[in-house]
């Protein structure tokens, strides 16, 4: 093994995460999300996050199975329901067990593994519920002219960053083009910041968005994309500043059947539907408790703004002028 023991700190926008690793060369995943927000030590953390290189691995703790099945790109895992501490095992490979009450997670790695982006994610996930944040799968784009934001969300695969791209190319302001930190405020309202990572650009919105041009090199990975940096694109586009904003809106985003961009009111028990079905996880054992104050998070959000469904057609920069209109007072 190589590499010194190491502890850093990144300010989640309130909740300071404090990532302690036995070599460095075992955490280089957390950077890549979070490398912007990290902190000068010493700084008193409210979630501690522990990553041990070993071949001793927890793989049967006491619980009850709530998943058991592979997840994209990572394969097979099991999840298990410990009561006050929820176990994800990837057998022969790693481990995370998580206490959300206490703070805590510990990150266990097979020697010469590298850390998987589902474990990364459901110990990221834990870490912003114990702030009472929840990270959702929208992008996030401030308003021409405005701080206010709106929040656009889809499936994979439907153009969410193509739509995010095209609208900066109007004013808008780019937060995220897929992962938003929502915290819902105690006197009501709610705000929202984007997690600054490389925001994935394919062949066909490449094609569809020739000013994205300059930021492409000339290869792309097996699914026909190129991971650009935010410092990159922020020579074309106005990329936002990590920072909490209000939500003005929740956009549904859908493909237009007739190639015209149009938006329209979407009934706010839809939007609700439509957002719970693309980030609340449900296993064998129905909601786990960070799902259900997920859950809870989405009804306040949906409560509080006016929800649209955004038909996208064959020029997503049309959807400019239509957000612009029904937003304006």
């Amino acid at each position: 093994m190589t590499g010194q023991a190491a502890t850093f700190c990144y300010d989640l926008r309130g909740q300071v995460i404090s990532i302690s690793a036995s070599r460095e060369e075992l955490w280089p995943s957390f950077d890549l999300m979070l490398g912007t927000l990290r902190v000068a030590e010493p700084v008193v953390s409210g979630f501690r996050i522990n990553v041990v290189e070993t071949s001793s691995l927890p793989e049967n703790p006491e619980g009850k199975l709530a998943f058991d099945g592979d997840v994209p790109d990572d394969g097979h895992c099991r999840l298990i329901d410990g009561g006050g501490i929820v176990h994800l095992i990837f057998p022969g490979l790693q481990t995370a067990s998580i206490n959300a009450d206490e703070g805590w997670a510990e990150i266990r790695v097979h020697p010469d593994v590298k850390v998987k982006w589902t474990l990364l994610m459901m110990v990221l996930d834990a870490a912003l519920d114990a702030g009472g944040q929840h990270m959702l799968h929208t992008a996030g784009l401030t308003l021409p002219g405005r701080e206010a934001l709106v929040l656009i969300h889809a499936p994979s695969g439907t153009g969410k960053s193509t739509t995010s791209l095209a609208l900066t190319s109007q004013g808008f302001g780019l937060c995220s083009d897929d992962a938003m930190i929502l915290k819902i405020l105690a006197d009501g309202g709610t705000t929202a910041w984007g997690l600054p990572r490389k925001v994935k650009v394919h062949r066909h919105t490449a094609a569809m968005l020739p000013f994205v041009a300059p930021c492409l090199g000339e290869k792309w990975d097996a699914n026909g994309e190129q991971a650009v940096s935010l410092e990159r694109l922020a020579e074309i586009i106005r990329i936002e500043q990590t920072a909490d904003r209000p939500v003005a809106a929740l956009l549904h985003l859908a493909r237009s059947a007739d190639a015209q961009t149009r938006l329209v009111p979407m009934a706010r028990t839809d939007a609700m539907a439509a957002l719970a079905a693309d980030n609340v996880r449900t296993g064998m054992t129905g909601l786990l408790p960070a799902q259900k104050r997920r859950m809870a998070t989405i009804a306040a959000l949906v409560k509080e703004v006016p929800t649209f469904t955004l038909e996208v057609g064959a020029n997503p920069a049309e959807a400019a002028p239509l957000i612009r209109s029904a937003l304006a007072d």
